[in-house]
């Protein structure tokens, strides 16, 4: 399995990619991909170093020929996603992904894939250890905690770099340039409740919604895929008058749309049949309003072992309430660009049990009014009904650049090589750009990758043709990089 991925075209980007991909790298657990970084730097004999939040910055020189260059940033991020279906036997903390081949796509088993931003880091080690690659002098950037904070380029300090021009290779179709993209907050309600104690006569069960697609909370948003925690919502909006919430637990990342939702409900013994009847006509007019976007959308309901505690009516209702009224999806389209999506929101989390209530929810935009615009919105539907609400983890968007000189330089190649024009976007999408140009201002900025599909979800997957045709486009700018002014 492994080998034959190995032996796909361009050798070296699959086989530091399979190198890669054996190493755990989850979001704040990078210590062991920090640390296979380093080596990998040493061993080459090349500049490498650590900087007080953990990035690894390594600085090969220019190869003969190409001094009289601007210098370049490569930079990518060593953190991915962890996400596997509910059946998949996964420890990501020490295990490696187990990769495939199917139809023309790398793929894993039953987890993300860790091509976003893996491939983009492949590619980099692959040409700091080139001995064959035109290229300018390089500094090699790799962040972490891009996926659940961006601490990483948040703690870049000035002063480490003196690239003129950097190359972000986080962009996930191969025939778009990227020169902007969102920034983001989150957003989160809390609250405490007093349980109330249940009477013997009772019977609880386990609510399921799973067979959602998920995906990432920026570039997915405008699907119109199935919120676990919305839908879970709206099952218990229907039978609200029949049950007692005792749990829930819904999505599990800030940045995936929530692929499952569990939850534990009470409700009188004289009421289950009543229960079970209104809960899946509830759930067969949801699938079908899914039905051509989330086929394998499921319900599940099963009885399981009542706890002694759960929510008092009331207490549901304003639960119900507040992500009833929480908005979550596409909020604006850009009036810039279009087909765009300006702002949108993601309730991402639902975490219900033992009187604490938690919604965690990922607000982004590319315009910094709309941004809190949103945010504003989620803090009444919260706050109307009691809660504590938190904006924290807030990054800049990066405001687009159409007069970009190195954008004029990829342009004409792209249309040279490829004998089409790239499309130039924004995306909406949390990159690390605009938080690196806060100390880097003068920096000329660009991102571009291989098609990856599904990122942030069990379904993501690698384009081989693509990763060729990335892997060439990328060699071809690095020889056209410009002359120092």
């Amino acid at each position: 399995m492994s080998n034959d991925i190995r032996n796909l075209d361009p050798v070296a980007l699959w086989n530091n990619f399979s190198d890669l991909n054996a190493v755990p790298r989850g979001s704040k657990k990078e210590e062991k991909v920090i640390a296979f970084m380093v080596a990998f730097g040493k061993k080459l004999g090349l500049k490498t170093i650590v900087d007080p939040i953990q990035n690894v910055i390594i600085k090969k020189p220019a190869t003969p020929g190409m001094e009289n260059r601007k210098t370049i940033v490569m930079q990518s991020h060593l953190d991915m996603v962890h996400q596997k279906n509910s059946d998949t036997d996964f420890d990501f903390d020490k295990e490696g992904i187990k990769m495939y081949i199917e139809d023309g796509w790398v793929k894993a088993d039953g987890t993300t894939l860790g091509a976003d931003n893996g491939l983009g880091v492949a590619a980099i080690m692959s040409v700091l250890e080139s001995s064959d690659i035109p290229h300018p002098a390089i500094e090699a950037l790799f962040t972490i905690d891009e996926e659940t904070g961006m601490t990483g380029a948040k703690g870049l300090e000035a002063g480490y770099l003196e690239g003129e021009i950097l190359l972000n290779l986080d962009t996930e179709e191969d025939d778009e340039i990227d020169i902007g993209c969102a920034g983001g907050v989150d957003v989160t309600g809390t609250k405490t409740y007093n349980e109330i104690n249940l009477n013997g006569n009772s019977q609880a069960f386990k609510i399921s919604v799973i067979g959602l697609k998920g995906g990432h909370s920026g570039m997915d948003i405008h699907r119109g895929l199935g919120n676990a925690n919305k839908i879970m919502n709206e099952i218990f909006e229907g039978t609200q008058k029949l049950i007692h919430i005792a749990e829930i637990q819904g999505g599990s990342l800030r940045n995936a749309i929530p692929r499952e939702s569990f939850a534990t409900v009470i409700c009188d013994t004289t009421n289950a049949g009543n229960f079970i009847a209104k809960a899946e006509e509830v759930a067969s007019k949801i699938k079908n309003d899914f039905k051509e976007i989330e086929p394998d959308l499921e319900f599940i309901f099963e009885v399981t072992e009542s706890p002694l505690k759960a929510m008092d009516s009331d207490e549901q209702s304003k639960l119900i309430s507040a992500i009833k009224n929480a908005h979550n999806g596409v909020f604006k389209m850009s009036e810039v660009m279009e087909g765009l999506v300006e702002a949108s929101n993601n309730i991402a989390k639902v975490n219900v049990k033992e009187g604490k209530i938690q919604i965690e929810c990922l607000t982004r935009s590319s315009v910094e009014s709309s941004k809190m615009e949103v945010a504003d919105q989620l803090r009444t539907a919260f706050e109307n009904e009691g809660y504590e609400v938190t904006l924290s983890g807030d990054y800049p968007g990066w405001s687009p650049n159409a007069d970009s000189p190195i954008l004029g330089v990829m342009k004409n190649l792209y249309e040279e090589i490829f004998d089409k024009k790239p499309d130039v976007v924004a995306c909406h999408a949390g990159l690390e750009c605009g938080i690196l140009g806060t100390n880097y201002p003068d920096m000329d900025m660009i991102s571009f990758g291989p098609t990856i599909k599904g990122a942030h979800s069990p379904d993501e997957r690698a384009n081989i043709k693509s990763a060729q045709k990335f892997w060439k486009f990328l060699l071809e700018t690095l020889k056209n990089i410009p002359v120092k002014a």
